[in-house]
């Protein structure tokens, strides 16, 4: 019988690399491993005995969390228990901070000897920088996907951290063109892509800027092709408000679609996230906008006063190039008529948009793993010699 593994997520991306991870394992270890915790479908379908639905504690937005509070209170104690009980070689938390962090703090208090694995760096290069110190108490060796965090934990005083890679990366052929899918630009075949956000404030405080600067934009290049890849959720109420723009763009429906508008796209505008990434590692140059709510307009003005962001930027391959190479603008600056200008540049074969090309291929060196490595099989043989360190002691 080979030994107990336990893995704790709490939300879709988790479930994802959760997944990944066990297949590395049993990859490397051999079968007989007992894989235990809290996870969705993909990890019980691969043997994950999880302590109850993840769905339990998969919730997003200060309200959810708080109608639903006093259930995932239980559910972290329920977690702590069952974790003391199994007695795993090694716990691996991933992502979800709010609930893995709260769950490994009281697993190391009651169970010193059982090494902890984080996968997922919360992102305290960006606010709230003392909470990587305190990972250092309860976290004994930390998984990141982006390279600079290893760095930031470094001088943060974190735990031990070590780049196993990006999801994205491991998908680059679904988002790089192939053969003829993105033609060469010329006057009467530019692409642009327009992504406002995933979520429904996003659409609230973006959509409108946005459909202004098309309009300027397309006034300059009638022959522009305007794509909109809509989140499944928003895709009615997108359908509906676009069609009051100036020039009213082709919405596309579903994941296939919009990796198929970013392999055909010739730059982007976009809303910050994730999303700028995905462009970034597609090779599509883009203007990035954003609009706070107050709840985090508030946040920023208390930033400035007691100082907790470490960053000045808020496009991750930004952060990653360590230079604003792809042009951002935050909540008064969003204008359109300055939006559509950087728009227009990058969609010229002038030097914007080759300098812009340049830092987007300096992005790919600096993600890269040596030597052809995978994410899940980087993650699993940090999980493999933690488990083996905590043994031999």
């Amino acid at each position: 019988m080979g030994p107990t593994i336990c893995l704790v997520a709490g939300e879709e991306s988790g479930d994802q690399l959760g997944s990944e991870l066990i297949r590395a394992l049993d990859a490397k270890l051999g079968e007989g491993i007992r894989y235990c915790g809290v996870g969705g479908e993909r990890m019980t379908n691969l043997g994950l005995t999880s302590f109850f639905d993840m769905s339990d504690v998969s919730v997003m937005g200060l309200s959810a969390v708080l109608a639903r509070l006093p259930l995932i209170v239980r559910r972290v104690y329920q977690t702590v228990d069952a974790i003391v009980a199994a007695d795993p070689a090694v716990l691996v938390i991933i992502d979800s901070p709010d609930f893995t962090h709260n769950v490994a703090s009281r697993v190391r208090k009651r169970a010193p000897h059982i090494p902890i694995v984080g996968y997922v760096s919360p992102s305290v290069w960006a606010w709230r920088p003392g909470r990587a110190k305190k990972m250092s108490a309860y976290v004994d060796q930390l998984l990141a996907l982006l390279p600079f965090e290893p760095e930031a934990h470094k001088k943060l005083g974190g735990p031990p951290t070590h780049y196993v890679g990006h999801p994205l990366i491991e998908n680059v052929d679904d988002l790089r063109p192939a053969g003829n899918e993105r033609v060469p630009l010329s006057a009467d075949n530019g692409v642009l892509v327009v992504l406002p956000g995933s979520r429904r404030s996003e659409i609230d405080r973006l959509l409108g800027d946005f459909g202004k600067t098309v309009a300027l934009v397309k006034r300059e290049m009638p022959d522009l092709e305007v794509l909109l890849p809509a989140v499944g959720h928003l895709e009615q109420r997108i359908r509906q408000e676009v069609r009051s723009w100036e020039f009213e763009p082709t919405v596309l429906s579903g994941l296939d679609e919009k990796q198929a508008a970013f392999r055909r796209a010739h730059a982007a505008l976009a809303a910050s996230g994730t999303v700028s990434l995905e462009l970034a590692i597609s090779g599509v140059p883009m203007v990035v906008a954003y609009r706070v709510d107050w709840f985090f307009r508030r946040l920023k003005e208390l930033n400035k006063l007691f100082k907790l962001a470490n960053i000045d930027s808020f496009v991750l391959p930004n952060i990653i190039l360590k230079n604003k190479a792809i042009p951002e603008f935050l909540d008064e600056e969003v204008d359109a008529k300055i939006l559509a200008a950087h728009l227009i540049g990058l969609l010229t074969d002038g030097p914007e948009r080759h300098q812009q090309l340049g830092e987007l291929r300096r992005l790919d060196d600096l993600m890269r793993l040596p030597d052809g490595h995978s994410q899940k099989d980087a993650a699993a043989d940090v999980v493999i010699r933690t488990m083996k360190t905590a043994a031999q002691a």
